[in-house]
């Protein structure tokens, strides 16, 4: 098939769980034998536009469109004069449209996939002249601002305000797309109620079962691990729980741990007192999988499938998570990861993680056992392009 992906931004580096889950499936369906074009954009000056052309071009052609970044008070003045929400307002640009209406002129395309729901309004091109549009939801954006009002204090009204607004904007993008895909069953579920009862297909992202970790650490055990995504606020708000409330109740318990943070905005930089060092995001993503690590996720909003967890077992590097990371995985504690509600939890399971070495190496074994049931890649591929061709189908059906 041909098929025309419109994206929010490059997915080289992965340096997210968004980009990886974007990486993953490119290569699952190059995989597969088929040809993608990939528009996304990007702010020039912030990106290597050459080598992520070059470094994705083993599973799409990247065509990157240079757009001027657009901050908080133009995204909120668009945002009030089109009556979108915000965070679709900040996403929308003309010229990325611009450029999926020259390549829907230039190539005859099967379909096209609207990589999550600010990718959209890009491709109502598409629409109009009667493609089919896949539209795959990575979260379900209303839950994510519904889960950081609870904690916005003064803002809470303003992300209350965006909870609703995006709520009615899903139902609208799920009745209006040929199709929709969520990556977890649970996500699904809620957007098919959001859209009054309009199916929506669960397909986990794909994920190869075992990959190399990077290089151990030199300090003294436990190290452990953690991902930073800057912006996407319930990784902000997790990461800034765990620092601040629940490792120093780890050092308590483990005077030697050592936390590295992976992708925090601070860049580079350490606290030895509380014995947290922090690194920019790594273009190798292993790096932040060292050997002998335990990672952790500590997630306590959200929705989609926290694909660091994936990368973790793939890694062979054993995960202790919060429940609402694990949520949509079918992962159980103590079969795939360990599971922790409170910073008193997270210490135990670290230091049963530190006496027990068998239980870390079964807890990645059976990690990687449900990456080969349930994410496998060529499995993958093959259920998306089950959509596409459906998708395709319906809408020559549906021509006048």
């Amino acid at each position: 098939m041909r098929l025309l992906w419109v994206v929010t931004k490059p997915p080289w580096p992965p340096i997210d769980g968004g980009r990886l889950v974007v990486a993953q499936t490119l290569a699952a369906l190059a995989g597969r034998g088929h040809a993608i074009d990939l528009v996304a954009p990007y702010v020039p000056g912030t990106l290597e536009p050459e080598r992520i052309v070059r470094e994705l071009a083993p599973a799409c052609r990247a065509d990157l469109v240079p757009v001027a970044a657009r901050g908080l008070l133009a995204a909120s003045l668009a945002s009030a004069a089109r009556r979108v929400p915000l965070s679709i307002a900040r996403h929308d640009h003309a010229a990325v449209r611009a450029r999926v209406v020259d390549l829907l002129h230039a190539s005859a395309y099967d379909a096209v996939h609207a990589e999550q729901l600010q990718a959209l309004a890009a491709c109502t091109p598409a629409l109009a002249s009667g493609v089919p549009v896949v539209l795959r939801c990575q979260n379900v954006e209303s839950d994510v601002w519904r889960g950081f009002a609870r904690s916005a204090g003064a803002l809470r009204p303003l992300a209350a305000l965006e909870a609703h607004r995006l709520a009615r904007h899903e139902a609208r993008a799920v009745r209006r797309a040929t199709a929709t895909v969520a990556l977890t069953a649970e996500d699904a579920a809620r957007l098919g109620q959001l859209a009054g009862g309009v199916a929506v297909q669960a397909i986990a992202p794909p994920f190869p079962a075992q990959l190399q970790p990077g290089a151990a650490l030199p300090e003294a055990r436990p190290v452990v691990t953690t991902l930073g995504s800057s912006g996407w606020r319930p990784s902000e708000d997790g990461l800034a729980w765990l620092v601040r409330d629940a490792w120093p109740v780890v050092r308590a318990a483990l005077p030697g741990a050592a936390l590295h943070v992976f992708g925090d905005p601070r860049g580079a930089s350490t606290d030895r007192a509380l014995g947290v060092a922090y690194h920019h995001a790594p273009t190798d993503s292993r790096d932040a999988f060292p050997a002998g690590a335990i990672c952790v996720v500590p997630l306590r909003y959200g929705s989609g499938v926290r694909m660091r967890i994936l990368e973790a077992w793939a890694r062979g590097v054993p995960v202790v998570a919060t429940p609402q990371a694990v949520q949509g995985l079918g992962a159980r504690h103590g079969r795939e990861l360990l599971v922790a509600a409170t910073a008193e939890e997270i210490a135990a399971a670290l230091a049963r993680l530190v006496r027990e070495p068998a239980l870390a190496g079964a807890l990645v074994t059976a990690g990687r056992v449900r990456l080969r049931s349930a994410h496998a890649p060529g499995t993958i591929a093959t259920r998306l392009a089950d959509v596409y061709r459906d998708a395709a189908r319906r809408a020559r059906d549906s021509a006048p």
